[in-house]
């Protein structure tokens, strides 16, 4: 029987985090873009600095998702950085949420979401808020059974590419 386990993610985890988010990614949205803008954001946005900086930061927070010790999902949270009017120093972000495919289903996303969620407070104490596609349908409903509504909505790019995303938003 698998053993699944979540634990807060430290800086000796970096280059795990980073190939697991560039392989969540890819495995969840790779199929909209063309091979050249998915690269291109891949480079910059799992980039070892990138990473490095947030993992440093102790208003971020990673944690790791494994099955009998190895990677299979991951979270972070930190202060907010959605383009929102309402978004105010303090608040804090869901900012990544993923789980490999073959691992979904199960309630293991809903584990990491509620290990996040019960942390952004501590260290973000304003609202809470989150991202998602537009097109992402089973998150958002997940969202929204976590209190969220939709507070409005932008474009996140991936090289030349823009996807329409909408922004939620929790009170504490």
């Amino acid at each position: 029987m698998s053993t699944y386990a979540i634990r807060r993610a430290s800086v000796n985890d970096l280059d795990v985090l980073r190939e697991l988010g560039r392989r969540t990614f890819t495995q969840t949205f790779g199929h909209l873009y063309a091979l050249t803008d998915l690269a291109a954001f891949l480079e910059d946005a799992y980039s070892r600095e990138k990473f490095g900086a947030r993992l440093a930061d102790e208003r971020t927070a990673f944690w790791l998702l494994e099955r009998d010790q190895e990677p299979i999902g991951f979270a972070e949270a930190g202060p907010c950085h959605l383009p929102h009017p309402d978004v105010r120093e303090g608040d804090g972000e869901l900012r990544k949420l993923y789980v490999l495919a073959s691992h979904q289903g199960g309630g293991r996303g809903r584990m990491l979401l509620e290990t996040a969620l019960e942390w952004l407070p501590t260290a973000n104490p304003g609202t809470q808020w989150l991202g998602v596609w537009s097109e992402n349908f089973g998150a958002q409903r997940l969202y929204t059974s976590y209190g969220f509504a939709r507070a409005g909505e932008y474009y996140f790019k991936v090289g030349d590419h823009r996807d329409f995303e909408f922004i939620f938003r929790r009170e504490n």
